[in-house]
């Protein structure tokens, strides 16, 4: 049976909202994106059938389906799941970058968590884009909102340094923090491809150092 509950809500005359998920369904649904998740980051979106992630999920057809019409659908889920759980993985660090010692603590997180996978399959959101972003454009979009959240929240801390008078007037917090965001990412391609965390340390490292000489300059 359908994991759903209650009726249909009209908003209009000829729309309706879609039914709500009971806690069933919505556990059955997250264990589906979450297995799909985990093949995708491991194989890629192309390596991953839909096939293989019935049975990482444990469902059936009918289940996967009454969720998710059809891949794409799933791998739309799979954007947004691994867009949550990158910027949950470097909480409470990531909101609170006001600070050189916080962004030095940010940038051990990310070295760590590299030495901790062995380097290996780089950003979850960064792949997605390296397979997607060419051939999908609603997959695109939604990539580039999950990029656009964590630059949000990396531009929040050097908006406090910035607006405590830290930084010179001049400098646009929220182009620096799209610098640190791809100082990162490029640093982690790197890091994936060599299976060294050096490429991420010195990416950071050097901007982190830029920060600091801003600093010294206000």
């Amino acid at each position: 049976m359908p994991e759903t509950t209650g009726k249909t809500k009209a908003t209009g005359a000829t729309t309706t909202d879609a039914p709500r998920l009971t806690r069933k369904g919505e556990q059955t649904r997250e264990r589906i994106v979450s297995a799909a998740a985990n093949l995708i980051f491991e194989r890629g979106v192309a390596g991953t059938s839909i096939e293989d992630v019935k049975e990482a999920a444990g469902v059936s057809s009918s289940q996967l389906y009454h969720y998710f019409g059809d891949k794409q659908a799933l791998i739309h889920a799979v954007i947004a799941h691994q867009s949550d759980a990158v910027i949950a993985s470097q909480e409470p660090l990531l909101g609170k970058l006001d600070s050189l010692d916080a962004l030095r603590a940010w940038r051990d997180q990310a070295v760590a968590i590299e030495r901790q996978l062995q380097c290996k399959g780089g950003c979850p959101i960064g792949a997605l884009a390296g397979e997607l972003a060419e051939v999908d454009a609603e997959a695109r979009a939604d990539i580039a909102a999950g990029f656009a959240r964590w630059e949000s929240a990396i531009g929040e801390g050097i908006r406090a340094m910035h607006d405590r008078g830290e930084l010179p007037d001049e400098v646009d917090p929220d182009r620096l923090a799209l610098a640190l965001l791809a100082a990162h990412q490029g640093g982690l391609v790197l890091t994936q491809v060599r299976r060294d965390p050096a490429p991420l340390e010195a990416a950071l490292d050097e901007m982190i150092a830029h920060v600091a000489e801003l600093l010294d300059q206000a």
